[in-house]
């Protein structure tokens, strides 16, 4: 029998710095407690580069929405406007 282990890749500290909307196409939330230490949302640019921030802002609240919104539109497959290219490569 072979178990096979996931790495966790935990976000250590988080920035409470504000980050522009457009260049995200992911988001993942962090808790505590489940491998890692620091609750944080996990936000995930174009270049696929992960940004740790606090989970519970009110501006990470409203860019998860956007975000959200913005995979919405684009699972329509008649959608072909700006920014679904990069949300289809992302995932």
């Amino acid at each position: 029998v072979t178990v096979t282990q996931r790495v966790m890749d935990c976000c250590l500290t988080v920035k409470n710095q504000t980050i522009d909307k457009s260049a995200l196409v992911d988001y993942h939330r962090q808790t505590s407690g489940q491998g890692c230490s620091v609750d944080a949302m996990i936000l995930v640019t174009r270049r696929k580069i992960n940004l740790c921030v606090p989970a519970d802002e009110l501006w990470v609240v409203n860019v998860v929405k956007k975000v959200d919104e913005k995979k919405e539109r684009c699972k329509n497959s008649k959608y072909r406007g700006r920014g679904c290219k990069d949300m289809k490569r992302a995932v």
